[in-house]
């Protein structure tokens, strides 16, 4: 298989700044004028911030727009298998030779100069979005918000932050306050925002910034109903009835929830927003790999046993834990087995323990691609302090499932998580 030329490009971008993440609006704003500052060049942008559920809520808000007609750039990270996910514009993946082009054009702009792999792909992506027609741009942030590279954008058409917890304490602060007010950096004078559902410190912390800077809060929507083909979602004094989310679990309710409530608040199509027939239908169309994601097909699913489902997440911090084990509680009943995965720079033992009820057997393993993970033996003992009794470590994701089907004479289900890159390891090799 040919390496994409691409691959060697990004390959020198990362090389540009001795550290991965160095949070800062400098480097990049210094980048954009010398580029002639795309990002002021832009159709509306929404920008999205949050711990968990912004790349959901991003898919929701797209399919709703593309279901009403509208072009619609999207950009997101990181990405799973190519980094071309990262760039969507009009609907469509950013092509091969496109992307080349526009960063071999970034790097000769930059002159050598120190900037992250981040900001120097981001601006690349502000390019793309100021030179390819569309009608709205949905732009997620990469780290928090505030110093993050996607905060340059002076008159959003809206924000949005959806539930914070903790998350990255090594660069966002360690208390959920300190994680909000980094989030709440995405906000603008004037600009309205639409808050998902949040605890009272990260609310209190997200609405004392909004008044300070003049930012209205958009607050009042919520699920008044959940059916078992759909739910009730309340925005002011109007009700709406809406089929199922196209992404499972409980927490996804509250992810389209905050999209269609932006999606009639951004002003992109008229006050009103999408009627409820065009919400219904992007809603129920959403796609979001790596999210409670069902594979069907693959080597991994071939060597199951018949009726054992492979469910795919690249849940890795405790909230989403929470979540993952709220929607093991619906399922039918059947004995659940985990393969997992995980930075080192993660807190394994938290991240288990809403799980461990669940779980009758567990395989660790290190994570491929030469990033700082948990070792397997390290993943297998924080299983069993969390409470899983039947846990082991295994070298590679074949290893795991075989140990784990030897455990379990017939698993109802297989559940791979605890990282992106474990889950873009797999969607590459095994989907």
């Amino acid at each position: 298989m040919t390496t994409p030329r691409s691959d060697a490009i990004l390959a020198r971008l990362g090389q540009l700044h001795p550290k991965v993440i160095d949070l800062s609006l400098g480097r990049i704003t210094r980048l954009l004028a010398k580029l002639g500052n795309p990002h002021l060049n832009l159709p509306p942008v929404i920008h999205l911030a949050g711990t968990n559920g912004k790349g959901s809520t991003l898919a929701y808000l797209r399919a709703i727009y593309e279901a009403a007609g509208l072009r619609v750039h999207t950009s997101t990270s990181p990405h799973l298998v190519r980094f071309h996910e990262r760039i969507r514009l009009a609907g469509d993946l950013i092509i091969e030779d496109m992307l080349c082009e526009l960063l071999e054009e970034v790097e000769a702009v930059n002159g050598g100069e120190q900037i992250t792999f981040f900001e120097i792909t981001q601006a690349a992506a502000f390019l793309a979005y100021s030179r390819v027609p569309a009608d709205v741009v949905l732009l997620e942030t990469g780290l928090g918000g505030r110093v993050d590279a996607s905060n340059v954008i002076d008159k959003p058409a809206l924000t949005v932050i959806t539930p914070i917890s903790l998350d990255h304490q090594g660069f966002l602060g360690d208390t959920i306050a300190k994680i909000a007010f980094e989030k709440a950096g995405i906000m603008k004078p004037g600009v309205p925002c639409v808050i998902a559902p949040q605890s009272l410190e990260a609310f209190d912390t997200l609405a004392r910034h909004a008044n300070d800077i003049g930012s209205p809060l958009i607050t009042n929507f919520g699920i008044t109903a959940e059916h078992e083909d759909g739910f009730t979602l309340r925005i002011r004094e109007e009700e709406f009835g809406l089929p199922l989310p196209a992404l499972p679990g409980r927490h996804q309710f509250i992810n389209a929830a905050t999209a269609i409530t932006a999606a009639r608040y951004a002003g992109i199509l008229d006050i009103a927003g999408p009627d409820l027939a065009t919400i219904a239908r992007g809603i129920s169309q959403a796609r979001w790999p790596a999210r409670l994601q069902k594979l069907i097909t693959g080597p991994l699913c071939d060597a199951l046993p018949e009726g054992c489902e492979l469910i795919l997440d690249g849940g890795h911090n405790i909230a989403a834990a929470e979540v993952i084990a709220d929607w093991l509680t619906r399922q039918p009943t059947g004995e659940t087995v985990m393969i997992m995965g995980m930075l080192d720079n993660r807190d394994p033992v938290a991240f288990l323990q809403p799980l461990a009820p669940h779980i009758t057997s567990f395989a660790g393993i290190p994570i491929p691609g030469g990033h700082e993970v948990h070792s397997a033996d390290t993943l297998r003992d924080a299983a069993t302090t969390a409470g899983i009794t039947n846990a082991h470590a295994c070298e590679t994701l074949d290893d795991a499932l075989a140990v784990l089907k030897d455990a379990v004479v017939k698993p109802k289900r297989v559940l791979i998580l605890g990282s992106l890159y474990l889950a873009g390891v797999v969607l590459e090799n095994h989907a």
